[in-house]
């Protein structure tokens, strides 16, 4: 035996090679053919894998068709479908024949985490605005608004927990009261209430959502009411009186003044009432007009002149949302000649994204700067790295080679974004992120808050390349945030990243978006597809609906848009396939 190994073993030596040269290029022609047989088994593989993709795509409107028939023939039209009552919720999920034995497992998981985070909030915190695990009571971070049950609405619906979001629908019925003597955050309670509501709306089209949503946007309109129209970012939900906070000086921060536009637009067309869109498009306009060469905007802007503060730059806080919602109103609207101007301006903005584009050294980490003035800042937020999920989804309103260049820089961002959790003890991200020279990255502060955005982004990547990496390194966060931040009563940020000491707050936005992001990375593109649903800043899918100008003006005079709306989304079922 030891002779028969030693004889094996000149096969593997590259002397008994180059004494053979003969030998040695068989073997090159081997290697040759075995790679490019591999590499054709991976293509068929690929194609086999898009043809799945689209066949499936066909059985599910197939299968529309033969639920519309059926339900034309029994006379019950299209109210079986509303999901009212919860009695037919299950009944409109649809199956992918491709779905990934691994995926579904993983989706259960993260389905699991959900579970424990909303069982725990039901039983600690029911009604008030956040959970705080640690000492197993609720607080009102947002005036009492039932901001988590509220936020979560979609992503219980989405993963089918139908019992809960029952529940939840009763308390909105019978106990939601935005009649509250509250300073309320417009931006705040935007992304999370009224676009909480309308997503619950669009998904079940249950009437008391859209009811609600139109009661807490009518005390917000009020914040409009400024010489610019650039909104006041504070309002007092049983007075009125907005203002501004006394720390910005009087100034508007510009997300959360431009970050308004998909939910008020959206109401417009579910209630035929054009008073919300018309309020946040004049915030466009107004600022369309001085739109600098690098679309870049500084963070404070003056709501009486509508004249730009000397402030930060940034991708990151109080910046980020209003690029996106550039980008998503576009989408909103179905990329039609009415939304041109929001592509526009956000093309304009995204050539000055270029310009704050650095590299680390020695790793050449891709990383987005700040600006103030003419001098950069090497510093980004977690919150940036939204960043490359808005750069990929935006990167198909290019042609190939800009396309190509901008699904580039997402990735790269993206790779950067991972590390930020990569290169913890606790593999959880810190709050914003330093860069020297001879030096990656550091953590500036250092704490971790369940925030969403690098899953956001790994979730949009994952759907426009394919790539499953992009699902590990989700899998990757997710398993950190089990490890580090699950207790006994639901989940808490970290008050360091590095020495992993918990802190006492569930954030509404980790059921709203981190849960919801995990679990889309890891479900068939058919579970809310990117051509029917944009999601606002919070996570919360919007229906698309395609706008033109005349269409419009002549749909909100007289009421057109909201029954053509309410017959698609109940056609369409839960997640409109």
């Amino acid at each position: 035996m030891r002779s028969g190994r030693s004889s094996a073993r000149r096969y593997v030596n590259p002397a008994y090679y180059l004494k053979r040269p003969k030998r040695l290029a068989l073997l090159f022609i081997v290697f040759v053919f075995g790679t490019l047989f591999v590499w054709d088994r991976q293509t068929l593989v690929h194609e086999h894998e898009e043809v799945l993709y689209k066949l499936n795509e066909e059985v599910i409107r197939l299968q529309n068709l033969i639920e519309e028939f059926e339900t034309g023939q029994t006379g019950q039209g299209v109210k079986g479908k509303e999901n009212v009552s919860g009695k037919s919720i299950n009944a409109s999920r649809k199956m992918d024949v491709s779905d990934d034995p691994i995926d579904i497992q993983r989706r259960e998981k993260v389905k699991d985490a959900m579970i424990h985070a909303w069982s725990s909030y039901e039983r600690y915190a029911w009604g008030h605005d956040e959970l705080q695990p640690q000492s197993k009571n609720g607080v009102d971070s947002f005036g009492g608004l039932g901001a988590t049950l509220i936020d979560s609405l979609d992503t219980l619906y989405i993963m089918g927990l139908d019992e809960q979001f029952q529940r939840a629908r009763e308390w909105i019925a019978n106990s939601l009261d935005f009649n509250k003597n509250y300073d309320a955050s417009v931006f705040e309670t935007t992304i999370r209430v009224v676009g909480g509501l309308l997503s619950a709306y669009d998904l079940s089209g249950d009437e008391v959502f859209l009811e609600k949503a139109k009661d807490i946007a009518d005390r917000l309109l009020p914040a409009w009411n400024t010489p610019s129209g650039i909104p006041y970012n504070v309002i007092n939900l049983a007075h009125g009186n907005p203002h501004n906070p006394g720390w910005t000086r009087g100034d508007s921060i510009l997300a959360d003044s431009g970050t308004e536009q998909l939910e008020f637009i959206a109401l417009s067309q579910r209630t035929g009432d054009p008073k919300y869109q018309q309020k946040v498009e004049n915030v466009i306009l107004e600022l369309k007009k001085t739109f600098p060469p690098d679309g870049l905007l500084p963070i404070y802007i003056n709501p009486h002149s509508g004249m730009r503060s000397h402030s930060t730059i940034t991708f990151g806080a109080m910046g980020d949302s209003f690029y996106e919602y550039l980008l998503k109103v576009w989408i909103q609207g179905n990329k039609t000649a009415a939304v041109k101007h929001y592509r526009e301006m956000w093309e304009t903005s995204m050539k000055g994204l270029l310009s704050l584009v650095r590299r680390t050294t020695p790793s050449s980490f891709a990383y987005l700067c700040e600006k103030i003035g003419s001098s950069l800042i090497d510093k980004m937020d977690e919150l940036a790295c939204f960043a490359p999920g808005m750069i990929a989804l935006g990167s198909t309103g290019f042609g190939p080679e800009e396309s190509k260049k901008f699904l580039s820089l997402a990735e790269e961002l993206a790779w950067t974004c991972y590390n930020f959790y990569q290169s913890t003890p606790t593999k959880l991200a810190g709050e914003n992120y330093f860069f020297n020279s001879g030096q990656d990255m550091s953590v500036g502060t250092s704490w971790n808050i369940l925030r969403p955005e690098t899953v956001e982004s790994l979730f949009y990547l994952w759907r426009f390349t394919g790539n499953k990496t992009y699902q590990e390194w989700g899998w990757n966060i997710f398993q950190a945030f089990e490890k580090n931040s699950r207790v006994e009563s639901g989940y808490v940020g970290l008050k360091d990243v590095n020495t992993g000491i918990k802190d006492n707050m569930m954030q509404s936005f980790f059921l709203a978006e981190t849960l919801k992001y995990l679990y889309l990375l890891f479900s068939p593109r058919s579970v809310i597809p990117l051509d029917e649903w944009v999601f606002n800043t919070e996570a919360h899918p919007i229906k698309i609906i395609t706008r033109q100008d005349q269409v419009e003006k002549q749909g909100q005079s007289n009421g057109q848009h909201k029954p053509e709306f309410k017959s698609r989304a109940r056609k369409e079922g839960r997640f409109g396939n």
